[in-house]
């Protein structure tokens, strides 16, 4: 099968290759997916999980991408909730292969079934963002009706679901990024744009939640903003500035199948829309991961269509 690896730590996306593996194997409880289409982060290269395998062993060359949407392809002994021939979507393993090939085996709790009127490109750019956002609103940052969330980045793949879960749940909406943000922003449900270059973060006043995904300097000021009893949450980087009575959680995201359904029952409904940016061939994939000149990417996330054209 044809896949994109890599094999050198210290040459980046330019070590990104396409050429052939084997066709994966089905261990217990897996199934192996043909990928229609592939979602990828570009700082996973730099992740120690791309490299070594749980017992901390070299696996290259590896299989980066993580989020996917296809087809069942085969089963695993013992594998029970799917079936030969289903489509779906969710989180390949991060310590195995990845979703940017053709194949690729995924334990079958991190996958949940795609309705056939959803598309594979929609579906894969859906898994970690939505995941992410819903895991820090909700199951972290325990937000809910009237209350008032601060989302850090809300123009971006992640940013841009958190948005809209949050108007969902009934709460009030501050959102933050640049100022060519702001439209899309708005648009997405936010009560308030906060421009982080020319308007003063302290401005916005007490939250109940902050939602970070940027880090640094913003999460630090960030922390003074959350009223007593409220939580700060973040995916950038262990918090070191806490709010003087409230919570600060970092987390990692987790495949869920039972939230992945959640999400996609959303986006049947019309009520969540992923931020679907460029589509490239498998070919493409790393021309896609290189990081492109500051301010020049353009808004939602870049998939790879590994199957041409819309097969279902």
């Amino acid at each position: 099968m044809q896949a994109i690896t890599v094999h050198d730590r210290d040459a980046g996306a330019s070590g990104l290759t396409l050429g052939e593996l084997p066709y994966p194997h089905a261990a217990e409880n897996d199934v192996v997916v043909r990928v229609h289409a592939a979602g990828f982060t570009r700082g996973e290269l730099s992740w120690p999980a791309t490299w070594t395998d749980r017992a901390g062993r070299d696996r290259t060359p590896s299989v980066p991408g993580h989020e996917l949407s296809g087809v069942v392809a085969e089963l695993g002994y013992g594998t029970t909730g799917l079936t030969v021939g289903q489509r779906v979507f969710g989180l390949a393993d991060w310590t195995r292969n990845g979703s940017l090939a053709e194949y690729t085996a995924v334990e079958a709790r991190n996958l949940a079934p795609l309705p056939a009127d959803v598309d594979h490109t929609v579906a894969a750019a859906l898994p970690i963002s939505g995941l992410t956002a819903w895991q820090g609103l909700f199951d972290h940052g325990r937000l809910t009706a009237g209350q008032t969330v601060l989302i850090h980045g809300a123009a971006g793949g992640v940013g841009s679901v958190a948005v809209q879960l949050a108007r969902e749940v009934g709460a009030r909406v501050i959102a933050t990024g640049r100022s060519a943000d702001r439209d899309t922003a708005l648009g997405l449900g936010a009560d308030v744009f906060v421009d982080l270059r020319a308007d003063r973060l302290e401005d916005t006043g007490e939250v109940d939640v902050v939602f970070d995904v940027i880090g640094g300097e913003i999460l630090d000021r960030s922390a003074a903003l959350v009223r007593a009893g409220g939580t700060l949450v973040t995916i950038a980087a262990p918090p070191t500035v806490r709010p003087e009575d409230g919570r600060a959680v970092f987390f990692v995201v987790e495949p869920d199948r039972t939230t992945l359904t959640a999400l996609v029952r959303r986006v049947r409904d019309g009520r969540l829309k992923p931020a679907v940016g460029e589509v490239r061939s498998l070919a493409e994939a790393p021309a896609a991961f290189a990081p492109g000149p500051p301010g020049r990417r353009g808004p939602g996330r870049t998939i790879i269509r590994v199957v041409p054209g819309g097969a279902a």
